[in-house]
């Protein structure tokens, strides 16, 4: 007596490179990575000799001259060092998440603690070829400092996530916890 072997179900998963493909053209996950394409593009372009500390230093003097507010240089130059260093901190903060994102769109919300090493690595990396672009720009420079202000941006970022989502989670438990003693009290007031 021979008996058939057994059909394998269809998950329609038969495949693993058709799966892969048809999840990264997404219409969100395509959307995602090209919105973190853009701000890296944007970050390069930040770069460049038209952003340099002797521009943002003009149009720095040019708002507080409109603003009517006068300082002395030394004051003048610790705020144009705090804005130029915050740049670099809120520029890579946005594209850390954006690389979180980017490496799981269809669970974005979901905290995970690789796809966060994975952001932090990108945008570290990211910042190192930025910097090492900076050497060749005019009016520009390399800088290891700024490095590692970008990367504590990108972690500053990832990390600001992660909180967001942790309270979330207790006021989601919280109000489980209410909801249940509200249907404790209903159940003992009935009885």
């Amino acid at each position: 007596m021979s008996s058939s072997p057994r059909k394998r179900p269809t998950t329609g998963l038969a495949d693993p490179q058709q799966h892969i493909h048809r999840v990264f053209l997404q219409p969100r996950v395509v959307l995602v990575w090209v919105v973190t394409a853009a701000w890296a593009g944007n970050i390069t372009l930040l770069s460049t000799g038209a952003y340099s500390a002797s521009v943002t230093a003009g149009l720095l003097a040019q708002i507080f001259l409109t603003l009517h507010i006068h300082l002395t240089p030394q004051t003048f130059e610790i705020i144009h060092f705090l804005v130029r260093k915050s740049a670099h901190c809120s520029e890579y903060a946005i594209f850390g998440l954006l690389l979180y994102y980017s490496f799981e769109p269809r669970h974005a919300e979901d905290w995970n603690a690789r796809r966060a090493f994975a952001a932090l690595v990108g945008a570290g990396l990211f910042s190192l070829t930025d910097e090492y672009h900076q050497k060749f720009v005019p009016g520009r420079g390399a800088s290891l400092a700024d490095c590692g202000l970008d990367t504590a941006g990108a972690l500053l970022g990832i990390a600001l996530f992660y909180a967001g989502r942790r309270l979330h989670a207790r006021r989601r438990s919280r109000a489980a916890v209410e909801e249940s003693k509200e249907e404790i009290k209903k159940g003992a007031e009935g009885e």
